[in-house]
């Protein structure tokens, strides 16, 4: 498998994802487009690779001297050996890429809700896109005091 491609495709859908969530307008079929074509083929493509890599008919590309991967060893030590490839790299990013997505998803969808403006939005987006987990704690920790615009959040 060429994992470098495979990395540029997934980062493509990924940041054309983030676009259209940051400059467009938040119609349906934008909201739509991002969840179905941005974080549902970035999940499909993760399948695809977990399954290639887990199961064996991928080349993994494995650095020099590595050891094979032990799955049942739910470790440090484990869960470093998958990352000693291309292909475990190129996957664990492309889950990262797809749940990042989905979150900066979830955020515009509930900021739009209670009324925040788009370009309030875009330190917790950016931060969502940048260091996943950091976006989300400050869009939890600023959405805790800012009550809803609507109820169908």
């Amino acid at each position: 498998m060429n994992w470098d491609l495979i990395f540029s495709l997934t980062n493509a859908v990924a940041m054309l994802g983030w676009v259209m969530l940051a400059v467009l307008p938040r119609k349906p079929v934008i909201l739509s487009s991002v969840l179905y074509l941005g974080v549902g083929l970035l999940c499909l493509a993760y399948f695809a690779m977990f399954v290639a890599f887990m199961v064996g008919p991928a080349e993994v590309t494995r650095l020099p001297g590595s050891p094979e991967p032990n799955l049942p060893e739910y470790s440090v030590d484990g869960i470093r050996v998958l990352f000693l490839s291309d292909g475990g790299i190129v996957t664990g990013w492309t889950h990262y890429l797809a749940f990042d997505l989905f979150v900066g998803l979830w955020i515009a969808r509930d900021a739009d809700a209670r009324g925040v403006g788009r370009l309030a939005q875009l330190p917790f987006l950016v931060a969502t896109l940048m260091a996943g987990p950091v976006g989300l704690l400050s869009w939890l920790a600023y959405r805790g005091w800012r009550p809803l615009k609507t109820q169908d959040v």
